[in-house]
C-alpha cells in the first residue's frame, strides 16, 4: 500500500514479477490470437494505428515487432482513483537514475516495465527513494 511521508512524498510497496516480458506491436488489420489469461501479465491495447501487446516472451505473437527482455514491478494495490502522483513519484526516481520505463495501469494498480538489464539498478533506485521492493 501507500503511505504519506512528512515531505508529502508517496512511498509504495512493489513486487517484482518473475516473468520476462515482451512489448509487441501489430498492425490493426493483423488482429490478435486467442490468449490464455492464466499465462501471467497480459495487456492488449487497441488504437486506430496499432495493437500493442505486453505478454510473456514465449507468448509473443509470431511476426510482431517486439522488444524483449523486460521485467515488471507491480505497485501493491488496489490504489484509490483519487490518488495523485502515483506514476510521477515512481518514474521521477527512475528518470533521475537514467532508467527507461514502460508504464501500464489497470483498474486496481500500476505496473512499471524496465529492461531486464536495468532491474537491479531499478530496485536500488526505488529502494533508495523510500519505496519497498519485494523480489
Amino acid at each position: 500500500m501507500c503511505t504519506m511521508a512528512h515531505n508529502q512524498e508517496l512511498n509504495f510497496t512493489m513486487d517484482v514479477l518473475p516473468e520476462r516480458l515482451a512489448i509487441c506491436r501489430l498492425d490493426p488489420e493483423d488482429g490478435i490470437a486467442d490468449w490464455d489469461p492464466s499465462a501471467g501479465l497480459l495487456s492488449i491495447t487497441f488504437t486506430e494505428t496499432e495493437i500493442s501487446v505486453v505478454c510473456e516472451e514465449a507468448m509473443a505473437p509470431p511476426g510482431a515487432e517486439c522488444e524483449r527482455g523486460w521485467r515488471c514491478l507491480r505497485v501493491d494495490g488496489p490504489l484509490d482513483f483519487e490518488m495523485v502522483g502515483v506514476l510521477a513519484s515512481l518514474t521521477r526516481v527512475l528518470a533521475h537514475a537514467g532508467i527507461s520505463v514502460f508504464a501500464l495501469s489497470t483498474y486496481e494498480t500500476d505496473y512499471l516495465l524496465v529492461r531486464g538489464t536495468m532491474l537491479d539498478q531499478t530496485i536500488e533506485a526505488l529502494g533508495g527513494a523510500g519505496h519497498t521492493i519485494r523480489t
